[in-house]
């Protein structure tokens, strides 16, 4: 037994999945101890869009620490906070017409939900939520009160109360109308349902199977949260910072939620980070109603400066509209052709592909993942039962690793169907001997 499993908490997950011991690691590339390469098709579960230890990012780190700036500064004023937030308003906010306050929360993404959460129920005075079915919000207690996933709900060991769950549209739920049942919902004085303080949602649901929402159904969602005085909150996390193609995955629907969470890839490099935006209207809070000894992380504000500058300076977002273009051909022309209940979902760079159609589509997809790796892919699973191969690489990846990775999932899903095949074909031939 190893260092890991003799003393490590039994709660560790994705060593599980991928075993080895990694060393270090470049770009879209990792390398274990061992020496053996894998392409990262996973980017630390979305807090790596522009991939590891970017040569930009890196060098303004190591020169900020050489400078001996601040490293800890809980909410006070400094330099690298300031330098953060002149970019991010200069770069992302002014020229996208957008005014929010910026609320530097804890290091985690679910410490920002918790807040939108708490501003939510202050500002409005109600203290229910509307989640959908199929999100996933973070691990914290109000965060996973917002979350559908039963067995992560289970670890609470305690009821997640004042939270109803809306349909998303998705499978069965996207055969009705799910904007007019939330609308109805409201309006109905026999619903047993009070109106909720604020509606939570991701645009696109990663963790629930890579399930992204019509661009209609969210500008009808906005429309609806504005008419009764329902605050919106998107939850960024995942799918912002240029996952979804745009920095923001909700600006493809041309609105504008009153709460805005990031995380993930805002620091850039990794470090933990996270962010609430306000709507200037809202921002109530009195001084210190949400804190944390680790909302001034220095070295974070100095990494999310510079992936800022760096997106300006390669034009980021053309970019992964082209990859985008690359990935969604591929898996359209080489992987759903495979068979006839695969479904491809996605854009930008977070893509999903579904095999809940499949006769055990929990062990196909498990299959697929784990042959992967052997392979040298590092890639997951989402959605419901873990049937979803999600496919998330660096933003900045190289277009060979990108065509690479993308050609062993094929082999692997092809392995695991010509296996079935064969295992069918022999089923048959024992019948007819019988």
């Amino acid at each position: 037994m190893n260092s890991f499993e003799l003393w490590e908490s039994n709660v560790r997950s994705y060593c599980r999945a991928f075993g080895d011991v990694f060393q270090y690691a470049k770009n879209s590339t990792m390398v274990t101890e061992e020496g053996k390469q894998f392409i990262d098709f996973f980017a630390g579960a979305g807090a790596l869009n522009y991939g590891h230890n970017p040569d930009f990012i890196k060098q303004q780190l190591i020169d900020y620490l050489e400078s001996d700036g601040i490293i800890h500064g809980l909410d006070m004023y400094t330099i690298a906070k300031r330098k953060f937030i002149d970019a991010f308003t200069e770069l992302i906010l002014i020229p996208k017409e957008m005014n929010y306050k910026i609320q530097f929360c804890g290091p985690t993404g679910t410490n920002a939900v918790e807040a939108a959460l708490k501003l939510a129920r202050k500002t409005t005075g109600r203290t229910g939520i509307f989640s959908f079915m199929g999100g996933f919000h973070g691990m914290s207690y109000g965060s996973l009160a917002v979350t559908g996933n039963l067995y992560n709900r289970n670890g609470a060991g305690a009821p997640l109360p004042n939270v109803t769950f809306m349909p998303y549209p998705h499978g069965f739920m996207g055969s009705f109308d799910t904007i007019e049942y939330i609308e109805n919902v409201l309006t109905d004085p026999n619903s047993g349902i009070e109106k909720p303080a604020a509606i939570i949602l991701e645009t696109v649901q990663a963790e629930g199977g890579v399930i992204v929402a019509p661009i209609e159904w969210l500008q009808r969602l906005s429309e609806l949260c504005k008419r009764h005085e329902i605050l919106m909150i998107v939850d960024d996390i995942q799918v912002g910072c240029g996952r979804a193609g745009s920095f923001f995955s909700f600006e493809r629907a041309g609105i504008q939620p009153d709460l805005v969470v990031l995380s993930k890839s805002i620091s850039g490099y990794g470090l933990p980070m996270s962010l609430l935006l306000i709507q200037p209207n809202l921002d109530i809070w009195k001084p210190g109603e949400h804190n944390g000894t680790f909302r001034g992380n220095q070295l974070a504000f100095i990494g999310a400066t510079a992936a800022l500058e760096y997106r300006e300076s390669v034009h980021l977002e053309e970019v992964v509209k082209r990859k985008e273009a690359m990935i969604h051909t591929f898996l359209h022309q080489e992987i759903a052709i495979l068979h006839s209940t695969i479904e491809i979902r996605g854009l930008g760079l977070i893509w999903g592909i579904d095999l809940g159609g499949l006769k055990d589509a929990e062990g196909a997809a498990k299959f697929v993942v784990s042959r992967c790796y052997e392979l040298g892919l590092i890639i997951e699973r989402a959605g419901r039962n873990d049937t979803v191969i999600k496919l998330m690489p660096a933003l900045t990846i190289e277009t060979e690793y990108l065509q690479q990775g993308c050609n062993i999932i094929k082999q692997s899903l092809i392995e695991y169907l010509d296996h079935q095949t064969t295992d069918y074909q022999q089923q048959d031939y024992a019948t007819v001997m019988e």
